[in-house]
Protein backbone atom coordinates (compact mmCIF):
# COMPACT_ATOMS: atom_id res chain seq x y z
CA UNK A 1 0.00 0.00 0.00
CA UNK A 2 1.51 3.33 -1.06
CA UNK A 3 1.83 6.36 1.19
CA UNK A 4 -1.19 8.18 -0.24
CA UNK A 5 -3.46 5.15 0.27
CA UNK A 6 -2.20 4.70 3.84
CA UNK A 7 -2.90 8.32 4.63
CA UNK A 8 -6.35 8.14 3.08
CA UNK A 9 -7.14 5.02 5.08
CA UNK A 10 -5.90 6.64 8.29
CA UNK A 11 -7.96 9.77 7.59
CA UNK A 12 -11.23 8.26 6.34
CA UNK A 13 -11.01 4.53 7.04
CA UNK A 14 -13.18 4.40 10.17
CA UNK A 15 -15.67 6.89 8.73
CA UNK A 16 -15.91 4.99 5.44
CA UNK A 17 -16.44 1.61 7.10
CA UNK A 18 -19.10 3.00 9.43
CA UNK A 19 -21.09 4.61 6.61
CA UNK A 20 -20.61 1.68 4.23
CA UNK A 21 -21.79 -0.91 6.72
CA UNK A 22 -24.87 1.12 7.67
CA UNK A 23 -25.89 1.68 4.05
CA UNK A 24 -25.20 -1.96 3.16
CA UNK A 25 -27.33 -3.19 6.04
CA UNK A 26 -30.24 -0.72 5.87
CA UNK A 27 -29.86 1.18 2.61
CA UNK A 28 -31.65 4.54 2.54
CA UNK A 29 -33.44 3.57 5.75
CA UNK A 30 -30.19 4.45 7.52
CA UNK A 31 -30.65 8.15 6.74
CA UNK A 32 -34.37 9.03 7.02
CA UNK A 33 -33.70 12.38 8.68
CA UNK A 34 -31.24 13.44 5.99
CA UNK A 35 -33.71 12.48 3.25
CA UNK A 36 -36.47 14.35 5.07
CA UNK A 37 -34.23 17.44 5.33
CA UNK A 38 -33.48 17.30 1.61
CA UNK A 39 -37.17 16.97 0.71
CA UNK A 40 -38.19 19.80 3.05
CA UNK A 41 -35.47 22.09 1.66
CA UNK A 42 -36.55 21.30 -1.91
CA UNK A 43 -40.19 22.06 -1.09
CA UNK A 44 -39.28 25.34 0.63
CA UNK A 45 -37.13 26.33 -2.35
CA UNK A 46 -40.02 25.64 -4.74
CA UNK A 47 -42.51 27.57 -2.62
CA UNK A 48 -40.04 30.42 -2.10
CA UNK A 49 -39.76 30.90 -5.85
CA UNK A 50 -43.51 31.23 -6.37
CA UNK A 51 -45.19 34.62 -6.33
CA UNK A 52 -47.61 33.38 -3.67
CA UNK A 53 -44.97 31.62 -1.57
CA UNK A 54 -42.06 34.03 -1.26
CA UNK A 55 -43.45 36.01 1.63
CA UNK A 56 -44.77 32.87 3.29
CA UNK A 57 -41.30 31.33 3.48
CA UNK A 58 -39.83 34.65 4.59
CA UNK A 59 -42.35 34.90 7.41
CA UNK A 60 -41.83 31.31 8.56
CA UNK A 61 -38.11 30.71 8.10
CA UNK A 62 -36.09 33.82 7.23
CA UNK A 63 -34.01 35.02 10.19
CA UNK A 64 -32.39 38.45 10.28
CA UNK A 65 -30.58 40.23 13.08
CA UNK A 66 -33.10 43.08 12.87
CA UNK A 67 -35.89 40.72 13.92
CA UNK A 68 -36.99 40.59 17.58
CA UNK A 69 -35.07 37.82 19.32
CA UNK A 70 -38.22 35.84 20.19
CA UNK A 71 -39.26 35.86 16.53
CA UNK A 72 -35.79 34.81 15.35
CA UNK A 73 -35.77 31.91 17.81
CA UNK A 74 -39.25 30.90 16.67
CA UNK A 75 -38.12 30.87 13.03
CA UNK A 76 -34.76 29.19 13.65
CA UNK A 77 -35.95 25.55 13.37
CA UNK A 78 -37.34 26.12 9.88
CA UNK A 79 -34.53 28.50 8.87
CA UNK A 80 -32.21 25.48 8.84
CA UNK A 81 -33.99 24.28 5.69
CA UNK A 82 -34.37 27.58 3.82
CA UNK A 83 -31.63 27.64 1.12
CA UNK A 84 -29.32 30.65 1.17
CA UNK A 85 -29.94 33.03 -1.72
CA UNK A 86 -26.28 33.04 -2.83
CA UNK A 87 -26.02 29.22 -3.04
CA UNK A 88 -27.60 27.17 -5.84
CA UNK A 89 -30.31 24.94 -4.43
CA UNK A 90 -28.62 21.80 -5.76
CA UNK A 91 -25.58 22.78 -3.70
CA UNK A 92 -27.66 23.06 -0.54
CA UNK A 93 -29.42 19.75 -1.25
CA UNK A 94 -26.13 17.99 -1.94
CA UNK A 95 -24.59 19.33 1.27
CA UNK A 96 -27.58 18.25 3.32
CA UNK A 97 -27.70 14.75 1.87
CA UNK A 98 -23.98 14.11 2.22
CA UNK A 99 -23.16 15.75 5.55
CA UNK A 100 -26.47 15.15 7.34
CA UNK A 101 -26.51 11.57 6.05
CA UNK A 102 -23.00 10.80 7.30
CA UNK A 103 -23.68 12.52 10.62
CA UNK A 104 -26.97 10.68 11.08
CA UNK A 105 -25.22 7.34 10.64
CA UNK A 106 -22.19 8.20 12.76
CA UNK A 107 -23.73 10.27 15.54
CA UNK A 108 -27.37 9.25 15.62
CA UNK A 109 -30.39 11.33 14.64
CA UNK A 110 -30.92 13.29 17.83
CA UNK A 111 -27.28 14.21 18.31
CA UNK A 112 -27.06 15.27 14.66
CA UNK A 113 -30.16 17.42 14.99
CA UNK A 114 -28.92 18.95 18.26
CA UNK A 115 -25.53 19.83 16.78
CA UNK A 116 -27.13 21.23 13.64
CA UNK A 117 -29.38 23.56 15.60
CA UNK A 118 -26.58 24.54 17.99
CA UNK A 119 -24.42 25.58 15.04
CA UNK A 120 -27.29 27.46 13.39
CA UNK A 121 -28.23 29.22 16.60
CA UNK A 122 -24.60 30.20 17.19
CA UNK A 123 -24.54 32.00 13.84
CA UNK A 124 -27.88 33.66 14.50
CA UNK A 125 -26.83 34.98 17.91
CA UNK A 126 -23.39 36.01 16.69
CA UNK A 127 -24.97 38.27 14.06
CA UNK A 128 -26.70 40.23 16.81
CA UNK A 129 -23.56 40.51 18.92
CA UNK A 130 -21.46 41.46 15.90
CA UNK A 131 -23.80 44.27 14.90
CA UNK A 132 -23.84 45.50 18.51
CA UNK A 133 -20.01 45.56 18.50
CA UNK A 134 -19.98 47.52 15.26
CA UNK A 135 -17.65 47.51 12.25
CA UNK A 136 -14.71 48.98 14.19
CA UNK A 137 -14.38 45.83 16.27
CA UNK A 138 -12.44 42.83 14.87
CA UNK A 139 -15.47 40.66 15.68
CA UNK A 140 -18.02 43.28 14.69
CA UNK A 141 -20.35 43.71 11.72
CA UNK A 142 -21.73 46.72 9.86
CA UNK A 143 -25.27 47.75 10.72
CA UNK A 144 -26.41 46.90 7.17
CA UNK A 145 -25.94 43.19 7.96
CA UNK A 146 -29.00 43.40 10.21
CA UNK A 147 -31.10 43.19 7.03
CA UNK A 148 -29.28 40.12 5.63
CA UNK A 149 -30.94 36.70 5.91
CA UNK A 150 -28.96 34.13 7.92
CA UNK A 151 -27.00 31.34 6.28
CA UNK A 152 -29.70 28.66 6.03
CA UNK A 153 -28.35 25.09 6.27
CA UNK A 154 -24.70 25.94 5.61
CA UNK A 155 -23.76 26.77 9.23
CA UNK A 156 -25.21 23.43 10.35
CA UNK A 157 -23.40 21.61 7.54
CA UNK A 158 -20.06 23.19 8.46
CA UNK A 159 -20.54 22.46 12.15
CA UNK A 160 -21.48 18.83 11.56
CA UNK A 161 -18.57 18.30 9.16
CA UNK A 162 -16.11 19.54 11.77
CA UNK A 163 -17.63 17.48 14.59
CA UNK A 164 -17.82 14.24 12.59
CA UNK A 165 -14.29 14.76 11.28
CA UNK A 166 -12.97 15.24 14.80
CA UNK A 167 -15.06 12.40 16.24
CA UNK A 168 -13.95 9.85 13.64
CA UNK A 169 -10.29 10.80 13.38
CA UNK A 170 -10.53 12.73 10.09
CA UNK A 171 -8.62 15.61 11.61
CA UNK A 172 -7.09 16.83 8.36
CA UNK A 173 -10.57 17.03 6.82
CA UNK A 174 -11.96 18.90 9.81
CA UNK A 175 -8.99 21.25 9.72
CA UNK A 176 -9.48 21.83 5.99
CA UNK A 177 -13.13 22.80 6.58
CA UNK A 178 -12.07 25.28 9.26
CA UNK A 179 -9.31 26.68 7.06
CA UNK A 180 -11.74 27.11 4.16
CA UNK A 181 -14.10 29.11 6.36
CA UNK A 182 -11.23 31.31 7.59
CA UNK A 183 -10.20 31.97 3.99
CA UNK A 184 -13.82 32.80 3.11
CA UNK A 185 -13.91 35.44 5.84
CA UNK A 186 -10.50 36.80 4.83
CA UNK A 187 -11.55 37.18 1.19
CA UNK A 188 -15.17 38.24 1.57
CA UNK A 189 -15.68 39.27 5.17
CA UNK A 190 -19.42 38.73 4.76
CA UNK A 191 -22.04 37.80 7.34
CA UNK A 192 -22.33 34.19 6.18
CA UNK A 193 -18.61 33.52 6.56
CA UNK A 194 -18.49 34.99 10.07
CA UNK A 195 -21.59 33.01 11.06
CA UNK A 196 -19.81 29.88 9.85
CA UNK A 197 -16.87 30.68 12.13
CA UNK A 198 -19.25 31.24 15.03
CA UNK A 199 -20.81 27.83 14.33
CA UNK A 200 -17.36 26.24 14.23
CA UNK A 201 -16.43 27.90 17.52
CA UNK A 202 -19.44 26.42 19.29
CA UNK A 203 -18.81 22.99 17.75
CA UNK A 204 -15.17 23.04 18.87
CA UNK A 205 -16.34 23.77 22.40
CA UNK A 206 -18.71 20.80 22.15
CA UNK A 207 -15.82 18.66 20.85
CA UNK A 208 -13.83 19.62 23.94
CA UNK A 209 -16.75 18.81 26.25
CA UNK A 210 -17.27 15.46 24.51
CA UNK A 211 -13.56 14.61 24.76
CA UNK A 212 -13.55 15.44 28.46
CA UNK A 213 -16.62 13.27 29.09
CA UNK A 214 -15.11 10.30 27.27
CA UNK A 215 -11.79 10.73 29.04
CA UNK A 216 -13.56 10.68 32.40
CA UNK A 217 -15.63 7.68 31.30
CA UNK A 218 -12.53 5.75 30.23
CA UNK A 219 -10.83 6.59 33.49
CA UNK A 220 -13.77 5.13 35.42
CA UNK A 221 -14.24 2.00 33.30
CA UNK A 222 -10.71 1.38 32.09
CA UNK A 223 -11.93 1.19 28.47
CA UNK A 224 -10.38 2.92 25.48
CA UNK A 225 -11.26 3.94 21.97
CA UNK A 226 -14.42 5.45 20.55
CA UNK A 227 -17.69 5.16 22.44
CA UNK A 228 -20.46 3.09 20.84
CA UNK A 229 -22.08 4.62 17.79
CA UNK A 230 -25.66 5.69 18.40
CA UNK A 231 -28.43 4.63 16.09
Amino acid sequence: MNTLARRARAEWGLLYVTVRDALHERGWRAVPMALGAVCLTAVLHFVHNQSWGYQLVQNLGAVRAEDPLWLALLRTPLSLFVPALDLPVWGALGQLLLVFGIAEICLGRWRTLTLAYAATLAGTLYARVGIWLGPDSPLGLPGSDAHVVDTGPSAAVVGLAVFVGWRYGAHVTAGAVIAAMVVEVALKGNLAGKEHLAAIGVVLVLCGVSALRHRCSRARTGSSGLPPIQS
